[in-house]
């Protein structure tokens, strides 16, 4: 059996987010010592670890839920949630290749010339160069 500092100390993951997970039903405490500890076992550990890694890859807490209940009983939906999130992470990439050629355009915007006002700050108020209209408001 793991202590919850066990279980902190070999996954990385901070104590307090370990109490929220176990809040939020997505890993239960196994236990408790007599003096009130939570205890957790290798299945424990293993389940932490698989949540943690699963945050790495940027999945929402809820489908994360979701992997976790069908304990891999359901095919179709464990490829749907991988599939829709891969499509997020493509469109999130997108959108930051998009930001990147507008920071490009506005930090060439100045020479940095001495003798002339510098034209960043004029740039960064300036859309109408703007190639992603996702920002306009």
């Amino acid at each position: 059996m793991f202590s919850i500092g066990d279980l902190a100390r070999r996954t990385g993951v901070k104590v307090p987010t370990i109490r929220y997970y176990e809040q939020m039903g997505l890993l239960p405490s196994e236990g408790r010592t007599a003096g009130n500890q939570r205890r957790y076992s290798r299945s424990g550990l293993d389940r932490l670890g698989f949540i943690r890694h699963a945050r790495e890859l940027g999945l929402p807490l809820e489908d994360i839920r979701r992997l976790i209940d069908m304990d891999g009983s359901d095919h179709a939906e464990a490829h749907r949630i991988a599939e829709h999130h891969l499509s997020d992470i493509r469109a999130r990439i997108d959108r930051l290749r998009r930001l990147e050629g507008e920071l490009t355009r506005i930090a060439t915007a100045c020479d940095a010339g001495e003798d002339a006002p510098c034209r960043i700050v004029e740039a960064f108020g300036d859309h109408s160069l703007c190639e992603d209209d996702s920002h306009h408001h």
